[in-house]
């Protein structure tokens, strides 16, 4: 059986309350017409133009006539968006009330500017445009830019645990490599996450290494969504998890810029600039970051580089040009190793490893068209590539190795760690690119998403091991070229019948991987073909206009990683492609004016979840299929706006995430991948980093002339960190449980007008706990408080 007996029960009550107030509005006797013409910029009217009336769940359309009149009656009275398109023209979504039983005569002027607007936005956004949201197939969220202005987040970790149903976890306390797991999957380098920016695929490898070595600052980004469920199937290609897309702002009509100086504890310092323009058809924005800091221990530092910039131009009336260029560079005073349990005793925040170094640098660029071959079908295509590139040296890759050189008789241990032990440099390099065009349909009820993508991905991998402790250079015992090239394609049309809708999708992946043993003189080297069909389907009713209930369910697929599959040797390792079937129920709904509410139950059931075998990459480093896993639970977000019923201005705000994981175990019959109890069958036990409960609370106030505060509450469940679900503590820190923690933020801002100067302050870990956020390569505890404070100039 696919629904559990216990979930059922709360989600029917859940439904029946939010539910029950939209069916007194959908009475006729509580219904309006709406009724206008739409004209251009002339004056003139405009025929055969589609009126679209949109409240936050509910979608109705019309068709101007000759005279560029149109009529939309029996619409239940409330607060609507309303739109409209035609040829080379559009109108921007703009506010209007419906009443009961009267008729509203309302204004619509399409213009060029509109188009382009519509162009920009919605090729960067999973649903087009933010007023199509409400069509995404599955749960859906997002987080805007005056939440990002307003917390002052200290990395991306921070934004991320506002949306139910992600698990973050930190690592070195710099949010450099985010651990992203969604609905109980290991977040281990956010390998089972679909990554993206703009829409695009922000990792290096995503078919042939999906792991987050590389992630961009959240200083870059304008907003973030999550996607989860069914209609994941139209990106890929990992379609097990969720799809979180960051979106870069976009070149303001009017030359505007801002320039924000943070500093703080710890070596705190954030120099963010950005200022952009359009004239004529030509916008143009720039953007530029200089930070860094201390991690969560000593002898941990990082300084971060990211430069930016976005041209977007208009050609003729219905097609945008966007040309997109980024360097990242990353300088960091970092070890791969944990520590062990006797280490952590003695010094929770120490690091024996002062002279590892992570040094990398990423440039990527992108050019895209956006086009409205008519006013029923756009067309966006992506050019895309990058370059990455990291050196890692370290003496330890995981609290095991006191140093990894131990055994060399030159270095015998760690009393000689910076003078006679030398290190291993993990030195890689990554060439990704891609051609990726999509379009889109609409033809009254039915509308049609489809896409073609065509991905390269070329890898550059070495190992050297130096003599000394701070080499940079040594005796390569890894050499390796792996590239996978891709050919991807998906067709997920939607129908609408009344309040109905369902929505089918198909998506296909061909991967080719491909690894060279160069070490044996290109000689040694051996290849595969995976191909994969990924079917889903997503349904939604909207019982009231305040309310939509959905359900789906889709193919979970994620490739193995090139190393995987293909050996050093040459050999084809029978390893599967990650497989499973995700489901999920759930409802989206306005109680009140300023009260929305969302929640799902989800259930992952895999035929083949694949999990590490040793815990750092390398030659040896390999993966293994667990088998059958099971995922079962509850995601619920809230939001509640004083102000929306309250029309002042000052305004008490509270938002919530919450899952509730109660089912994430092995399902199959499964021995532990621990090494000395692999005899030992773990089936039944809880999966490694698979908390019961996550919840993130933020209460706030709001007098928006001057002043914006709020207390933020990120707690996590406890957790196990390996397949023998130990409780107890190891030698080495590795296996034991993980205790559940609360942590506290803070921050607050000033308003300085009309100088346009904001002045803030923020606070994270408030309370200054200790707690341990990661056992997978040793003991690694959070970040400590941290004190931050700066100022923002806008103009």
């Amino acid at each position: 059986m696919i629904f559990q007996p216990r979930a059922l029960p709360t989600l029917s009550i859940l439904t029946i309350i939010l539910c029950a107030p939209g069916r007194a509005a959908a009475q006729p006797s509580n219904v309006g017409t709406l009724t206008g013409v739409a004209v251009d910029p002339s004056g003139a009217t405009v025929p055969a133009a589609t009126i679209t009336v949109r409240s936050s769940l509910v979608v109705q359309s019309s068709v101007t006539g000759l005279n560029g009149r149109f009529s939309m009656a029996n619409l239940s009275a409330g607060e609507y968006f309303i739109e409209a398109k035609a040829a080379g023209l559009a109108a921007a979504p703009k506010p209007v009330s419906v009443r009961a039983g009267a008729t509203v005569e309302v204004g619509v002027t399409l213009h060029i500017e509109a188009v382009r607007q519509e162009l920009v936005v919605g090729a960067q956004r999973l649903g087009g445009t933010a007023a199509l949201e409400s069509r995404l197939p599955g749960s859906y969220d997002t987080i805007g830019r005056n939440v990002l202005e307003l917390t002052h987040p200290h990395d991306t970790n921070e934004v991320l645990r506002k949306f139910s149903g992600l698990t973050v976890r930190d690592e070195e306390g710099l949010g450099l490599r985010p651990n992203i797991g969604v609905r109980g999957l290991n977040p281990t380098r956010s390998s089972k996450t679909l990554l993206l920016e703009d829409g695009v695929p922000l990792t290096f490898a995503p078919y042939g290494d999906n792991a987050s070595y590389y992630h961009p600052p959240i200083e870059r980004f304008d907003a973030i969504e999550v996607l989860k469920g069914s209609g994941q199937i139209a990106f890929g290609p990992s379609t097990i998890g969720g799809v979180i897309n960051y979106i870069t702002p976009v070149p303001p009509s009017r030359p505007a810029g801002s320039v924000a100086i943070t500093g703080g504890t710890r070596s705190f310092m954030n120099a963010v600039a950005t200022a952009g323009a359009t004239r004529g058809r030509v916008g143009v924005l720039l953007d530029l970051m200089r930070k860094r800091s201390d991690g969560a221990r000593e002898n941990t530092h990082s300084t971060l580089t990211d430069l930016g910039g976005k041209l977007v131009a208009t050609a003729g009336t219905a097609h945008v040009f966007t040309i997109k260029g980024n360097y990242y560079a990353e300088d960091s005073q970092l070890t791969y190793s944990g520590l062990r349990a006797d280490e952590f005793d003695q010094d929770p925040r120490q690091n024996p490893f002062a002279n590892d170094a992570f040094e990398g640098d990423r440039v990527g660029g992108s050019v895209a068209h956006a086009g409205a071959l008519s006013a029923r079908v756009l067309l966006t295509t992506t050019a895309y590539v990058s370059h990455f590139g990291r050196d890692w040296w370290r003496q330890s890759s995981n609290s095991t190795q006191r140093p990894n050189d131990s055994s060399d008789p030159d270095c015998a241990g760690m009393m000689n760690l910076s003078t006679t032990c030398g290190n291993e440099g993990r030195l890689r390099r990554y060439l990704t690119l891609g051609l990726e065009s999509k379009a889109r349909l609409d033809v009254g009820s039915l509308s049609i998403d489809t896409g073609v993508r065509v991905h390269r991905e070329q890898q550059e991998r070495r190992q050297e091991n130096g003599a000394t402790p701070r080499a940079r250079a040594g005796v390569a015992v890894e050499n390796n070229a792996r590239d996978a090239d891709a050919v991807s394609a998906f067709v997920q049309p939607r129908v609408t019948v009344g309040r109905f809708a369902i929505t089918p999708g198909l998506r296909l992946e061909r991967v080719r991987f491909e690894r060279t043993n160069r070490l044996a003189g290109d000689v040694v080297a051996g290849s595969t073909t995976l191909t994969q069909w990924i079917p889903g389907v997503g349904i939604s009713w909207a019982p009231a206009d305040h309310a939509l209930l959905f359900g789906g369910v889709h193919r979970g697929f994620a490739p193995p990683r090139v190393e995987d599959v293909i050996t050093n040797s040459g050999g084809v390792v029978d390893l599967d492609a990650e497989l499973s079937w995700n489901s999920e129920v759930g409802v989206r709904t306005r109680v009140l004016e300023g009260v929305t509410l969302s929640g799902a139950w989800f259930r992952m059931d895999y035929e083949n979840q694949i999990v590490p075998a040793s815990v750092a990459g390398g030659a040896g480093a390999t993966l293994t299929n667990a088998g059958q896993t099971l995922h079962q639970g509850l995601e619920l977000s809230a939001q509640i706006d004083s102000a929306s019923w309250r029309q002042t201005s000052h305004n008490v705000y509270l938002r919530l995430a919450t899952t509730f994981i109660p089912i994430a175990r092995f399902a199959g019959v499964r021995a532990s991948n621990i090494r000395g109890f692999e005899s030992v069958r773990v089936d039944g036990n809880r999966l490694p980093y698979a908390p019961r409960q996550t919840t993130n609370a933020t209460v706030g106030f709001t007098q928006r002339r001057w002043f914006d505060g709020s207390i933020e509450a990120s707690a996590v469940g406890a957790q196990f960190a390996d397949d023998l679900n130990s409780v107890a503590t190891s030698a080495d820190g590795q296996r034991g449980l993980i205790p559940a923690s609360v942590v506290w933020n803070a921050s607050a801002n000033v308003f300085l007008k009309p100088s346009r100067v904001t002045a803030y302050l923020s606070v994270k870990n408030v309370a200054d706990r200790l707690y341990i956020v990661d056992r997978s390569r040793g003991l690694l505890p959070g970040s400590p408080r941290l004190v931050q404070a700066g100022l923002r100039v806008s103009f």
